[in-house]
């Protein structure tokens, strides 16, 4: 317990905070439950509460695990699930979910379930993500198409082309060209939190942004035809509205982003994070497959073509702070509060 900050483990419990998840326990005496930091259950009164180094000191003092937060296995899922996507970010020519799964130390059924639960897809999905994504990245490095795809470890071209270029939302050829040829319909909103800029090209929304508008959009897409939308953006943008107004659940949306390789990594990794959980910049490396690239992973973020849609405001700094924002703290602030209800 002396080794235990109590305000400082009080504040962590409060803000739910998924980065202390591992370094104590929260005991609630009324309940006789203990739970990590970050459980989403109500919280009590911080008089009913005590703070316990661990699992195994709260059950020798008479408390259960809880049954919602599981605290006593979330730890060793999320730590597997790191270093599984690192592992498929390692291996370019792939690796099969029985060898992954053997890795981490689970059966391959029970990891498949778990990486889906994490990630929101399946390790060959992931896998698959982010060979789109060197392609991506190879497209804007190379002046041959076909030496791109091969440079992104595709065996075949025509591999690409069944899952890379549907991913992308243009013909790789157009993407090589910085977009040429593509039509993007665009449409301004106003929220609680100010004017909402809401694009799309016909694959997905390709631009959300704070503050911007129709010049603002045909500046970033020189070569695109930019023109205003119709009633389906219309709709699309109504979504995208909700996440603001009110969040509940993340919304899949049809996306069609560009960036390089590790940009688009870090963009599905945030879009990992649960509504109203947080994690650092170096978590979201980790879960990005470079756990070491954490001035990158922020800068990433920084980049991100897609507020709210692609939650970057669901990453804080290592101390606690919420650190920067494009579109301003207050508004990251406003929307972790509303996530948090």
């Amino acid at each position: 317990m002396s080794t235990i900050d109590q305000d400082a483990a009080w504040a962590a419990f409060e803000a739910r905070d998924r980065r202390h998840d591992g370094t104590f326990v929260v005991a609630v005496r009324t309940t006789g439950i203990y739970c990590r930091p970050s459980c989403p259950a109500r919280h009590p009164h911080r008089e009913n509460v005590r703070f316990l180094p661990d699992g195994e000191a709260a059950r020798a003092a008479g408390y259960r695990a809880c049954l919602r937060c599981t605290p006593d296995t979330v730890a060793r899922d999320s730590r597997a699930v790191t270093d599984a996507v690192a592992a498929i970010a390692a291996a370019p020519d792939g690796i099969d979910l029985t060898t992954l799964a053997a890795r981490v130390g689970y059966a391959p059924h029970h990891f498949l379930r778990l990486f889906r639960r994490a990630t929101g897809v399946t390790p060959a999905a992931y896998a698959r993500g982010l060979r789109a994504t060197r392609a991506a990245d190879a497209l804007q490095r190379e002046d041959s198409v076909t030496a791109a795809i091969y440079d992104a470890g595709y065996g075949a071209a025509s591999r690409f082309y069944a899952d890379g270029a549907q991913r992308l939302g243009m013909a790789p050829s157009a993407w090589a060209r910085g977009g040429a040829g593509a039509t993007i319909r665009w449409t301004r909103v106003d929220t609680s939190l100010g004017p909402l800029l809401v694009a799309a090209t016909d694959a997905g929304l390709c631009r959300v942004a704070f503050d911007e508008d129709a010049a603002a959009l045909a500046a970033r897409f020189p070569q695109a035809i930019v023109e205003p939308g119709g009633p389906a953006l219309a709709a699309l943008a109504a979504e995208v509205v909700a996440l603001v107004e009110t969040p509940g659940r993340d919304a899949t949306l049809p996306l069609d982003v560009r960036g390089t390789a590790f940009q688009e990594a870090v963009w599905q990794a945030l879009r990992t994070i649960p509504m109203g959980e947080t994690r650092s910049y170096a978590e979201l490396a980790a879960l990005a497959g470079r756990p070491g690239a954490v001035r990158a992973a922020g800068t990433a973020c920084g980049s991100n073509p897609l507020a709210v849609v692609v939650p970057c405001h669901r990453v804080t700094r290592t101390d606690g702070a919420l650190g920067g924002y494009a579109y301003g703290v207050e508004r990251k602030r406003t929307l972790l509060a509303r996530e948090r209800g």
